[in-house]
């Protein structure tokens, strides 16, 4: 009994002690590779400590065990089982140490480039389970077991499926077109059809997210993104024409109002970094006239969509006060109304 329970104690102490030591080990290695990646301007150290970091304690689990294998006594049915299941154990932790890596670096690498490939989570989920589909082949060639059996039984079952998840597939197939096509790209402003309008922030392997101006998340399958008839604003050309009508009497002087309000255009647009120095601001005497007043419109253009509320904000105060300065009215709706006695 005492034999047994020494030959149980023994492999088990080996096992705490090894735990234990490597665990510190691994915590002064992580501070010194802290300290080191502080000091550097590349992010792929960042990316390396970041995808290692979790599997690491799997590592340090599956060597103590190695070491309590090693230093003990233990049968060799019992020893052969226990390395197999390290092995395995060693395999899953790579693979998804890999998997994060490589993810991480190509985002990362999507980011510092202008490489015209999509940054989506389509894309990362796409990468990672390429490398989880190889990490499981290893696994299973390690302990012996045939993959043409496997790979005949999912030609077979495939067909039911794809027809039990089809709708699942034609979503994912169409994040593939969509990224594919370049159309809508993350970071694009886009209106569909139904009047739904925002900024793509994600194309998943079943959905894109769409983040509207007033800060909420519209979520659409992408087999109804791919239906649909799509304004993008951002395509090729972000620069968007924004629109600033002003009404004035009919007593005004309609070249001064002109010369007024391509001044208050050109001021604007050098002080405001939203507004593109290209094509310049024009002023229009807009067609037709109202029943109180006389309209213009100013015409600049926003760098980007979202700029283009702030910039119609800037221009209406600045009108504001120029026209007040220079006795230009702006007139009340007003009628004449005569009384019949």
């Amino acid at each position: 009994m005492s034999g047994n329970f020494l030959l149980i104690l023994l492999p088990l102490t080996i096992f705490i002690i090894s735990v234990v030591v490597l665990f510190v080990i691994r915590r002064i290695l992580i501070s010194l590779f802290v300290k080191f990646t502080s000091k550097t301007e590349t992010k792929l150290d960042d990316i390396v400590l970041l995808s290692i970091k979790k599997p690491s304690i799997l590592w340090i689990f599956a060597l103590s065990l190695y070491i309590s294998i090693s230093l003990s006594k233990i049968p060799a049915s019992y020893s052969l089982t226990l390395t197999k299941i390290i092995a395995i154990s060693i395999i899953i932790s790579v693979t998804l140490a890999l998997a994060n890596l490589i993810g991480n670096v190509f985002s990362q690498y999507l980011r510092e480039t202008s490489v015209s490939i999509p940054n989506t989570g389509l894309f990362q989920v796409i990468i990672k389970s390429t490398v989880y589909v190889m990490g499981f082949l290893v696994a299973l060639n390690y302990m012996g077991i045939s993959i043409t059996p496997i790979i005949t039984a999912l030609g077979v079952g495939g067909l039911a499926v794809a027809l039990a998840i089809k709708d699942t597939l034609s979503n994912l197939f169409s994040g593939i077109h969509i990224m594919v096509e370049k159309a809508i790209k993350v970071g694009d402003y886009i209106k569909l059809d139904n009047g739904v309008d925002g900024f793509v922030d994600d194309i998943t392997w079943r959905t894109t997210r769409i983040k509207t101006t007033q800060n909420n998340f519209i979520i659409i399958p992408n087999e109804k993104i791919v239906q649909s008839v799509i304004t993008n604003y951002d395509m090729q050309d972000k620069k968007l024409a924004v629109p600033v009508t002003v009404g004035v009497s009919y007593n005004s002087d309609i070249d001064k109002v002109e010369y007024v309000l391509m001044e208050v255009a050109n001021d604007v647009m050098n002080r405001l970094e939203e507004i593109a120095k290209d094509p310049k601001p024009i002023v229009r005497f807009n067609p037709g006239f109202s029943d109180s007043s006389i309209d213009f419109t100013i015409i600049v253009y926003a760098n980007e969509f979202k700029s283009q509320f702030f910039i119609q904000s800037e221009i209406r105060k600045e009108i504001f006060k120029r026209f007040k300065k220079e006795g230009i009215e702006i007139p009340f709706p007003q009628r004449v109304v005569h009384m019949k006695n």
